[in-house]
């Protein structure tokens, strides 16, 4: 029998679908996400929990006219699936299906998104220019219980108070998780309706009562049950969205797609702003996925059966220190937590990804979870700090990005000792542009009072960690996704600004900065079976920068190539070149990194070739340089 998804290539198609097959539809989109994400990994229990708010939301708007924004594309799957975008066998990959919400990808998706907390503000944005222009279109925002609670979303639930004639609808996801279980005051709140003890046990008792009267009991049952979203407003506590200009409607069960169709229906007929809060199960119709939510909100490829990862490939080399920097990040700073009791950790709703879940296990007095704050959790670990405690701030070089006024303001003109541990620091893959940290090195290294450095493996990592717990001011050390093999050589102490030779050779330098110092040594080894002998510097430092050895080096090596994984603008090669100029130095620079642009999603791997960053891109470009010694500062 042919499938419903089959015949269905846009929302026109899914409209002619009589209302009754909607729950197989739904389950049809549930076994085509499970085994699509099954074969290329990526984002998977909040897509199961949105299907029927996805059908629900296409049913009742006409899209792209009507303009349906989510705030985090992964919720939103079964869209792509509605509005022709079945090829899930490129999801992820280069030049393939984008994993978030894509203005590049489709009509349907009118931003680019991959940050939470966004929809609000920009879906007001569109109402003001809809009205301004005097057009009609209907305009909706989805957005997660954990982004409600973001910095830009309650400012722009502030502003809707200001909006009271705009026809704007906000749909609450509340699966009660983001990416890990939720925290904080409006967390509670939410619960509190969701659960609303009084409210559930009144209806009961009115529904037994009234259905016992003779001749119009169910009668009068049917008809309070249309009443029932505004029954409820009197009833369930706080009522918060309404005091801040909304109608509130809710909570509703997010699978019953047939009462969601019925309530949007209602509530786009009335005017002003309105709030529907929707409750979803993430994980919903994959069983692994509903006992463990936080597991599979994003996953390698794995097992549809059991929901156990595949078997990775064998790797070359088994050393004991074998491990992604963010395992080693964990492991260190155990060790030293142990020890030092003014140690406490901060995430934003992300301490699986950041390797905090064993310190907040092992120390749970001593761990913070923020929530979607970022920049809540810097101003926070500043007064942690400015009592004599010793803040781990550990965020992804792209949401850290959010909290670039609390790292100025808040850390760096106090001079506090926060340690801002930087994951996923360069190209991250296959989440794209909205999530590879190549900026972090531009937008830390111009602030005063800093101190930012990178390893360049992980054994490295951890003496940077042991040296950023002794030094009095704000550190930042950032490192990417994945692992770097350990660097046989011999190592120098970690001492502020001061950076190593790894490997001599006359004929010209590489400076490295952290996991690319690897990279440059292979690339060395390559040139040195040429007849080419390479320097490598590992600079440790870019703030403050090893002066004294750069221009020991420029004397005695003809030319100098920098090698970095983020932008060049502002970058670590730009600091070199600033260094020479300040001490007037003339010596032929050239710099190896990220252009400034947007790098789509695709394989790790993949997106290194295209940048020209492994070593046999670097090698490569040392031999063009030396044969046309045609360098450029």
């Amino acid at each position: 029998m042919t499938k419903l998804l089959d015949a269905i290539h846009s929302p026109s198609d899914f409209k002619k679908l009589p209302e009754e097959k909607l729950p197989v539809l739904a389950q049809e989109i549930r076994e085509f996400l499970i085994q699509a994400i099954s074969k290329s990994g990526g984002h998977l229990a909040s897509s199961l929990g949105g299907v029927e708010l996805v059908l629900a939301l296409h049913r009742v708007f006409d899209a792209p006219q009507d303009k349906i924004l989510w705030d985090m594309g992964y919720q939103a799957y079964a869209h792509k699936l509605l509005t022709g975008r079945k090829n899930f066998e490129t999801f992820r990959q280069r030049g393939g299906l984008s994993p978030f919400y894509n203005k590049d990808e489709s009509p349907y998706d009118l931003f680019t998104t991959g940050h939470g907390g966004t929809a609000i503000s920009t879906a007001l944005g569109l109402l003001a220019a809809r009205d301004l222009q005097g057009t009609e279109e209907a305009v909706v925002a989805v957005i997660g219980d954990a982004a409600l609670c973001e910095g830009m979303a309650l400012e722009a639930l502030n502003h809707v108070g200001h909006l009271e004639n705009k026809d704007f609808l906000l749909i609450l996801n509340d699966n009660r998780m983001s990416i890990a279980p939720g925290v904080g005051g409006f967390r509670k709140y939410l619960n509190r309706v969701i659960t609303a003890p009084v409210y559930n046990r009144i209806k009961g008792e009115l529904q037994d009562l009234i259905q016992k009267l003779p001749r119009y009991g169910k009668k009068i049952v049917h008809t309070a049950q249309k009443l029932e979203e505004s029954l409820k407003g009197l009833l369930v506590p706080g009522m918060i969205f309404e005091e801040l200009g909304f109608r509130y409607f809710g909570p509703i069960d997010g699978h019953d797609v047939k009462r969601i169709i019925s309530t949007l229906e209602n509530v786009k007929r009335l005017k002003g702003p309105r709030f529907v809060h929707v409750v979803t199960k993430k994980g919903k119709g994959y069983l692994p996925a509903e006992k463990n939510p936080e597991r599979f909100h994003k996953m390698d490829p794995f097992d549809v059966e059991t929901g156990r990862p595949l078997s990775k490939k064998t790797r070359n080399h088994k050393d004991s220190d074998d491990i992604s920097y963010t395992d080693a990040f964990t492991r260190s700073l155990l060790s030293l937590a142990k020890r030092d009791k003014r140690i406490v950790a901060i995430t934003a709703a992300m301490p699986e990804g950041t390797g905090l879940s064993q310190f907040a296990k092992e120390f749970p007095d001593r761990f913070f979870d923020v929530g979607m704050a970022e920049q809540h959790g810097i101003g926070f670990a500043a007064g942690l700090a400015r009592k004599g405690l010793r803040p781990v701030c550990a965020i992804y070089s792209t949401f850290l990005q959010r909290a670039y006024d609390q790292i100025i303001h808040d850390v760096c003109l106090q001079e506090l000792p926060v340690l801002f541990c930087i994951d996923r620091a360069g190209i991250v893959g296959e989440d794209g542009p909205t999530h590879h940290g190549v900026f972090d090195v531009a937008y830390m290294r111009c602030i005063p009072n800093l101190v930012a450095m990178a390893p360049k493996d992980v054994v490295e990592l951890d003496e940077m960690l042991r040296f950023a717990f002794h030094h009095p001011g704000p550190v930042v050390i950032r490192y990417p996704r994945g692992k770097n093999p350990v660097i046989a050589t011999p190592s120098q102490p970690i001492v502020l600004g001061k950076a190593e030779v790894v490997r001599e050779g006359a004929d010209l330098t590489f400076v490295a900065y952290g996991h690319m110092v690897y990279p440059a040594l292979v690339a060395s080894d390559l040139l040195s079976k040429e007849g080419i002998e390479a320097s490598v510097v590992n600079a440790r430092f870019v703030k403050p920068l090893d002066e004294a050895l750069l221009c020991e080096v420029a004397q005695r090596t003809p030319s100098i190539i920098t090698v970095e994984e983020s932008v060049l603008e502002g970058g670590f090669g730009s600091a070199v070149l600033e260094c020479f100029e300040k001490h007037h130095i003339s010596v032929p620079v050239r710099r190896l990194g990220l252009s400034s642009r947007f790098i789509e999603h695709g394989d790790r791997e993949l997106l290194l070739i295209e940048a020209e960053l492994t070593s046999k891109h670097i090698a490569l470009f040392a031999k063009t340089e030396l044969k046309t010694k045609s360098y450029a500062r």
